[in-house]
């Protein structure tokens, strides 16, 4: 491969002046030409007259600049010392803590296979650079520009080894490098047509946003404020475990407005921690005095997760009085007027199954991987979602800040219990059955990110393995429905395989494993738009949506790669069945709310809200619990991630053997993809646990 950048074969540039501002006034300015203008300075004393600056220059000056450069030089050496110091006792700590991600639930064997591949890549790597390093040393480092020149030694004219590198010269460029090509080429066009996708959503954001294009209810506001379309609202909030935010989240639900006869709230309950569920029926029973219509719900069988509780709530008989169910998880909180928002669309709007309101973040701002979090979602929500609302009137649904028509819900079956995705595939069989659905950009509703790297991928793990699960159960529903031949293609080759699948292939294939490759195989090349110009458009787009993240674009697009590693898993047991893929496992939360946000949510009543909420622990839990509660919580620790760890010394590896090439944007690349993957493997990014 030719050299791109041969930033260290050049000779350096000399006679660059130097401007050095001095307190002293003898020497105010100086300015030491270089050796060039000494040299021509003999040229002849009309033009030596006219230098300024020559042989005579004061020795103190060039001291001084001297002194300035060093002084510069060792803060530079200082500041790197102390990363690597750092650096060096946080694995210290990772270490001697012995948590790694081997502690988790994935299935043992997936994880061998896994592990096994990627170590034989990584000492596979390793040998290989310890390999061209001895015959750079040699002189013997040939480039793809030089095999048609090059010929196989005899073991009579040079060492036994330059037979055997001259030997794997040619093999890798018969055998090896042709299948990498070709693999790396189909890694490029799928990384086009992704990027196509991308670009076609963002102009489509673009025309809404230029054009105004919103959904607009039929009837006005004010037909809801003068009681002319207040509909029966079941409100429900799934929940387990969730000690650290269900106050907030019942608060919020209890402080909507809208008639209190015309609407119930049902809170379900799953929790397996008899506290949790002694303090959550305390908080209900609370509110139940202040006259709200709450139901505390608590499954003696918990079978199906999420699903399997919604599914179970939906059987009461008093459902059947109401005309909408309203979702919201334990860490969302609507704001009052959310019903007043969404409720109206309904109206006259008979083909309408779900209105969904988009996220936002109270704690997008803690520490950079919810900085990183919050530029995915928001890209999500006002390009992904509301781009396909507007255009297609189908979206996935987000689990939660929605509102559904119950009748929806049982034209198409309810909910289904057969994949960790139960929001996706109900929407997905509303799509089919013809049902249409609107997405409200401008209406937010607050919850949480999460905070630590292992819920996140905790969390990432369910949202890639899930469609992919359902994907195999719904492909032929999708093939046999009556819909649209347009609208089938979209689900198939859009909803499904471009961006539940194809994403996460190509992410970790070709960025993870075909450019480290490419290193030691240089005759299978990776353009450098590939590398560098395609990923930061791509990112640059992402980013847009939230635009005070642009300084974070660099780290985004690092950790967009990095966390290919965990989707890619996700997606390959979703789609065989393997590992976990059918664990459900809840994202932590950390219950960042304030008295004050919540004093907010009440609105004119700010005495209902948490502050009014301290539960009796005497009174309410049986000695039994009381003495679980005595107990330590279980303590908290950073993890190692293995995968991460072998990947990052496979790309650091690549890295160094990109410098016998001379691949600058290469190097840079894999150096700082390796550096991103290495802080990762040893949980540097997120919520610190000391």
């Amino acid at each position: 491969m030719a050299p791109l950048f041969d930033w260290w074969g050049k000779e350096s540039q000399r006679g660059t002046p130097v401007i050095v501002k001095m307190e002293n006034p003898n020497w105010s300015i100086s300015e030491i030409s270089s050796l060039d203008d000494d040299e021509d300075i003999s040229v002849g004393d009309e033009f030596a007259g006219a230098r300024k600056g020559g042989k005579g220059k004061n020795a103190k000056q060039i001291t001084w600049v001297l002194l300035l450069k060093a002084h510069r030089a060792a803060g530079c050496l200082t500041s790197l010392a102390s990363a690597v110091v750092g650096l060096a006792s946080a694995v210290r700590r990772r270490v001697i803590s012995g948590r790694t991600d081997s502690d988790s639930d994935e299935s043992p064997a997936l994880r061998r296979r896994f592990y096994l591949s990627i170590k034989i890549f990584l000492w596979l790597s390793i040998c290989l650079l310890a390999f061209e390093i001895a015959a750079y040393v040699k002189g013997w480092h040939i480039s793809a520009p030089d095999l048609h020149s090059f010929k196989l030694p005899s073991l009579g004219v040079r060492s036994l080894f330059g037979s055997i590198y001259g030997g794997w010269v040619s093999f890798r460029a018969e055998y090896i490098a042709p299948p990498l090509q070709f693999l790396a080429n189909a890694c490029v066009i799928l990384f086009l047509i992704q990027s196509a996708d991308r670009l076609v959503l963002c102009l489509g954001c673009f025309w809404i946003r230029f054009k105004g294009i919103k959904p607009v209810t039929k009837p006005i506001k004010e037909d809801v404020e003068a009681g002319k379309y207040i509909p029966m609202v079941l409100i429900q909030i799934p929940m387990c475990n969730e000690r650290e935010v269900y106050q907030q989240s019942i608060a919020a639900v209890c402080n909507l407005d809208w008639p209190k006869s015309n609407m119930v709230i049902q809170v379900l309950d799953d929790s397996d921690d008899l506290i949790t569920q002694a303090l959550i029926r305390e908080e209900v029973e609370k509110w139940e005095q202040t006259g709200v219509r709450i139901i505390y719900r608590h499954r003696v069988i918990r079978d199906g997760y999420k699903a399997g509780n919604l599914k179970s709530a939906m059987t009461c008989s008093y459902v059947r009085d109401y005309e909408f169910v309203a979702i919201f998880d334990a860490d969302f909180q609507p704001t009052p007027d959310f019903l007043k928002r969404t409720v109206p669309h309904f109206k006259d709007n008979d083909e309408l199954a779900l209105v969904q309101a988009r996220w936002s973040f109270i704690n997008k701002d803690e520490n950079l991987l919810t900085r990183l979090q919050n530029i995915n979602l928001c890209f999500h929500f006002e390009v992904e979602q509301q781009v396909n609302g507007i255009f297609l009137n189908f979206f996935g649904f987000n689990g939660t800040a929605g509102v559904w028509r119950i009748k929806a819900l049982e034209d198409v079956g309810g909910w289904l219990e057969r994949t960790t995705v139960e929001d996706m595939d109900i929407a997905v069989r509303a799509h089919l059955k013809g049902w249409k659905f609107i997405f409200l950009n401008d209406v937010e509703c607050q919850c949480e990110l999460p905070e630590s790297f292992e819920a996140y991928r905790k969390q990432q793990h369910r949202w890639h393995s899930g469609p992919m699960q359902l994907f195999r159960l719904c492909l032929p529903d999708i093939i046999r429905s009556k819909i649209a031949f347009w609208k089938k293609a979209n689900l198939i080759f859009l909803f499904f395989l471009l961006r539940k699948l194809i994403l996460p292939f190509y992410s970790f294939t070709l960025f993870c494993i075909i450019l480290p490759m490419t290193m030691f195989v240089p005759e299978a090349e990776l353009p450098t738009w590939v590398v560098c110009y395609i990923p930061a458009t791509m990112s640059f787009l992402n980013i847009l949506p939230a635009p005070r993240s642009f300084p974070f674009i660099v780290p985004y697009l690092l950790f967009e790669n990095t966390m290919s590693v965990t989707k890619f898993n996700a997606m390959i047991s979703g789609l065989f069945q393997l590992g976990s893929a059918y664990e459900w496992v809840v994202t932590k939360k950390s219950g960042r709310s304030s008295e004050g946000d919540l004093a907010a949510l009440s609105g004119k009543d700010p005495k209902l809200h948490r502050a009014n909420s301290v539960p009796d622990l005497d009174s309410i839990i049986t000695n039994e619990v009381a003495t679980k509660l005595k107990k330590q919580p279980k303590k908290k620790h950073n993890r190692i991630y293995r995968k991460e760890l072998a990947l990052a010394f496979l790309l650091l590896t690549a890295a160094a053997r990109s410098l016998l090439s001379a691949q600058g944007v290469h190097f840079y690349f894999l150096l700082f993809q390796g550096i991103s993957f290495l802080l990762v493997g040893l949980d540097l990014i997120g919520e610190q646990v000391e």
